[in-house]
């Protein structure tokens, strides 16, 4: 079985051919999607798709790109998203990232506030995007978790061995996109080879960041097979292994799906 943590089906090209994009994953083995919020207004996309496709989940959250656009979001109302159908399972993504900076530093960090404290009232875990901001991620991450639980997924992690490994003494779990298995990506690899298996979850973050050789396509999650095919072989297991233990890892974090 074979889990894609990350994808994003309200999204060009996928969105006007979701049956032959699902068709094309349950095809390859996915047996399971999360298609994930970046915004409000999409948001309504996101139940239609979740209601009409027994495969798909989704989640609620404001991408940081996102968040000087939607300053009237606290925890309450995304606490009232959430609520809307069983099948939304996560917050977020939310987080940071500095490297666009398209929201002002401090409108990120009071949005990631925001959905930090709306997962740890539902439980629901919280994928969180970080780039170019491991310092102030860390910290934050580090503060809301002294006194409360906090389900974590560093979605499409690309960060160093270090922050790879602090987050995980936060009891974080990290998902691998197709960016692993670039061929600039060596040191990238190299921290998915000391990560313990059972913390590492897969993804396409699709339409974005193809796996090798399908490197410049636009992704969806059937390629997922790649990235999979490359991480069990730097783990020295079995394809098969690989995918259990992933899937595994997702239900730990998620719950049973129906």
């Amino acid at each position: 079985m074979i889990i894609d943590s990350h994808c994003h089906l309200t999204y060009e090209p996928m969105s006007s051919s979701l049956d032959e994009t699902i068709k094309r994953a349950n095809k390859e083995g996915i047996k399971y999607l999360l298609t994930i919020s970046t915004e409000d207004s999409g948001f309504k996309d996101i139940l239609k798709i979740v209601e009409n496709y027994d495969s798909v989940y989704g989640t609620y959250g404001i991408h940081p790109h996102e968040a000087n656009k939607h300053l009237y979001i606290n925890s309450n109302y995304i606490i009232k998203k959430v609520n809307q159908n069983e099948k939304i399972i996560g917050i977020g993504e939310s987080g940071l990232d500095f490297y666009y900076n398209h929201s002002e530093k401090k409108i990120q960090i009071q949005s990631f506030l925001e959905h930090i404290n709306a997962s740890q009232n539902t439980n629901l875990p919280l994928i969180v995007h970080t780039r170019s901001a491991e310092k102030e991620t860390l910290r934050i991450l580090k503060e809301n978790t002294k006194n409360k639980d906090l389900k974590i997924l560093i979605h499409c992690f690309t960060g160093t061995k270090e922050f790879a490994f602090k987050l995980l003494d936060l009891g974080a779990f990290i998902s691998a996109s197709g960016v692993v298995t670039f061929k600039k990506s060596k040191e990238l690899a190299e921290t998915f080879k000391e990560i313990p298996l059972n913390r590492i979850l897969v993804e396409t973050d699709s339409p974005y960041l193809a796996p090798e050789p399908l490197r410049g396509k636009s992704n969806e999650p059937s390629y997922i097979t790649h990235t999979i095919n490359f991480l069990s072989k730097i783990k020295k297991i079995s394809y098969e292994e690989f995918s259990e233990n992933t899937s595994r890892n997702f239900f730990k974090l998620f719950g049973k799906l129906n």
